[in-house]
């Protein structure tokens, strides 16, 4: 096998050490601290709000450097979850070398450690977020013998104030480019520190969604990562939040992953694509058709998609994003390159033959391997979503779908090759379930499908009381129907939840 050459990686670690960051040690971090001259290490850990905490460490000595890194630190559990009781609320963090970074906004030379969460006992906290996904992928595996990966499409708002000058058209931002998009080069700057601290990105473009509010100018847009283990993709989803959230504060810009702003505008996603590997070969396509591998995993997300919006949809504002003709989905539904539906199959490169030799006529056929890229997607979750949970919950419905009898049969109902949302396809519309409309709704899903979270030990019963909990707290049950056509409270209420 040809050697990998690490040299052209964006993350300093790796190129430094010419390996992947998964070979990080110990050693290998208290080298990089001496030799790069850092002065500062910060821990850094998810909470139940999303975000990351952040833990700060001068480094005293060498003696005090090994000891961080290998006890970790004492924190406050109950400050950072509800389920933890104030009288047994301490809590190890354990960095993961694995996830070194160096901050890309600090003053002083500064390496971050994401965490892991350990009870007293000194066994991984049973509720923590990562825990959760870690078991999560390994009842996938146990239960399928494959690896379950995964890759967000993470949407966002750039707003600032309103410039005369090159105004986009309205709702027509997708792909624009300077100067009609204003804030390509603040994303590309994004891109470039989230890769820098270990995020796999495939792309980065201006979306759909531009408009004027008042006196500012709001310009949405995405970036797209590539597929890796989910556990790997939570956290750089996480670490890509910060870091977009940190350089729009130094631009003096403000950033709003929102689901949903206003009415008739685009609302942001958080779209997840999937894949299964086995001995590192994708198991999406067989003999270039989507395989019965693929579509076991998609019945398994149809029978629990009511139940995944309770983790992937966090907010009242995340159901005003889930309404027919805004390219959100609305049906318990999967299709080919359908925007319309629950669960799409991109265009996958399985058209036969060699398009890069059509488009360039002095290269040679390449016989590149294009089966590797076929995904297929979810495109109810959007950022408020609690990224582990999510990333748990879509490997525990891509895992029972392998555990249901009538997988196959399912998929086949569930399939639409059109439009439903045309008046024509009223009938196929009306024949399929509907995701559910609030918070309060897919509370009531996640405790009626409760079980299929449990089995393995995947979910703890703590973790999906306090799920429900909070759903059921916002009370929004008649939310669209109250607020539909009044503007000031659709505002009062993005406003509300706008840093989700």
């Amino acid at each position: 096998m040809e050697a990998i050459n690490y040299a052209m990686n964006a993350n300093p670690l790796v190129a430094y050490f010419g390996k992947p960051a998964s070979e990080f040690t110990k050693a290998d971090i208290i080298s990089y601290i001496q030799e790069m001259g850092i002065q500062m290490v910060n821990f850094m850990y998810p909470a139940a709000d999303g975000r990351l905490k952040t833990l700060n460490f001068v480094i005293n000595d060498l003696a005090y450097l090994e000891a961080i890194l290998t006890c970790g630190e004492r924190v406050d559990g109950s400050s950072l979850f509800p389920f933890i009781e104030a009288g047994s609320s301490d809590l190890y963090v354990i960095p993961r070398f694995s996830s070194a970074f160096v901050d890309p906004f600090a003053q002083l030379p500064t390496l971050t450690l994401l965490c892991s969460y350990f009870n007293k006992d000194g066994q991984p906290l049973d509720s923590a977020p990562q825990e959760t996904l870690r078991r999560a992928c390994q009842a996938f595996r146990e239960v399928t013998g494959m690896e379950f990966e995964a890759m967000g499409e993470l949407e966002y708002y750039v707003i600032a104030p309103a410039e005369k000058l090159y105004r986009a058209s309205d709702q027509r931002g997708y792909h624009e480019s300077g100067p009609f998009a204003k804030f390509n080069e603040f994303r590309t700057q994004c891109m470039q520190y989230i890769a820098s601290c270990g995020g796999q990105i495939k792309y980065g473009h201006s979306e759909v969604g531009n408009f004027t509010l008042g006196d500012l100018n709001y310009e949405q847009n995405e970036i797209e990562f590539l597929p890796v283990p989910a556990e790997q993709a939570a956290e750089q989803l996480m670490v890509a939040k910060w870091i977009i959230r940190n350089l729009a504060y130094q631009y003096d810009f403000d950033v709003t992953f929102a689901p949903k702003i206003i009415a008739g505008k685009a609302g942001s996603g958080l779209h997840i694509h999937m894949r299964i590997m086995k001995d590192g070969k994708n198991q999406m396509l067989s003999n270039g058709v989507l395989s019965e591998t693929a579509r076991k995993a998609i019945a398994g997300m149809m029978e629990l998609a009511p139940s995944i919006t309770a983790f992937g949809n966090r907010n009242p504002t995340s159901y005003f994003r889930l309404v027919p003709h805004q390219e959100a989905p609305t049906n318990v539904c999967w299709g080919d390159r359908n925007r319309s539906v629950l669960v799409r199959v991109p265009l996958g490169w399985a058209a036969k033959g060699d398009m890069s030799v059509l488009a360039n006529p002095l290269e040679k056929e390449s016989f590149y391997d294009t089966t590797q890229k076929q995904t297929v997607e979810m495109r109810s979750p959007d950022a408020s979503a609690n990224i582990y949970q999510l990333m748990a919950g879509l490997a525990v419905a891509c895992r029972h779908g392998f555990e249901m009898e009538n997988a196959l049969e399912l998929a086949d109902k569930t399939y639409v090759n059109v439009n439903i949302h045309k008046q024509e396809n009223a009938d196929k519309l009306n024949s399929l379930a509907c995701l559910p409309d609030s918070c309060e709704a897919s509370a009531k899903c996640l405790q009626a499908q409760r079980a299929i979270f449990e089995k393995y030990h995947v979910f703890s019963p703590a973790m999906l009381d306090d799920i429900i909990a909070t759903l059921d707290a916002f009370k929004d049950a008649n939310l669209r129907a109250e607020l539909a056509g009044d503007t000031d409270k659709m505002l009062a209420l993005v406003e509300k939840y706008f840093h989700c």
